[in-house]
């Protein structure tokens, strides 16, 4: 955590959703963490881990809905849009710009064998943050095993997200609420 965190404005919501945004190859979930959580300081683990539940059971991509609503919280509106395009506006111009050039060199093995690699980064760069977010949730108890059962359902088995979620978002809730009143 830095000494000092960057207030936080429109403007520097935009600059650090959209770094982020440019260098999460794979996917920026990982780099979010570290940057909210272990460089700016602006959340710890279980407010990161807060929002990005919310923003998992929103429709959209949750890191959008993660950057939505953390830049609504600190600077209202134009936090939620400045974090939001800051995120997907650089990389999707970029995205777009690689797309048009990628059925020119799609066919060459070394761009084959880099893509392959990079899918490699992220299953593991995905894994670290998981591990990292599992050990500050503090006191879920058996609500464990809806987070394992959908490891194996979705993970292992290929069954269908959505369902899975339908059953065990329920299921893990009802676990939270009788855990509590204990």
């Amino acid at each position: 955590m830095p000494a000092t965190p960057l207030p936080i404005t429109p403007a520097t919501l935009f600059r650090t959703f959209a770094r982020m945004g440019l260098i999460g190859f794979g996917g920026v979930l990982p780099w979010a963490r570290r940057v909210l959580v272990d460089e700016r300081g602006w959340l710890d683990d279980a407010e990161f881990a807060d929002l990005l539940s919310t923003g998992q059971i929103l429709p959209g991509p949750n890191i959008v809905n993660l950057a939505m609503m953390f830049g609504y919280r600190h600077a209202g509106l134009r936090g939620a849009l400045s974090a939001s395009f800051g995120l997907i506006g650089p990389p999707g111009l970029i995205v777009l710009a690689l797309g048009l050039g990628y059925r020119h060199v799609a066919g060459i093995p070394a761009i084959q064998g880099a893509l392959h690699g990079m899918t490699a980064v992220a299953a593991g760069l995905i894994i670290l943050t998981a591990i990292k977010l599992a050990r500050t949730q503090q006191g879920l108890g058996l609500a464990w095993l809806t987070g394992g059962a959908a490891f194996v359902a979705v993970a292992l088995l290929r069954w269908p997200l959505l369902p899975v979620l339908a059953v065990l978002i329920p299921l893990s809730l009802l676990i939270c609420l009788i855990g509590a009143r204990r």
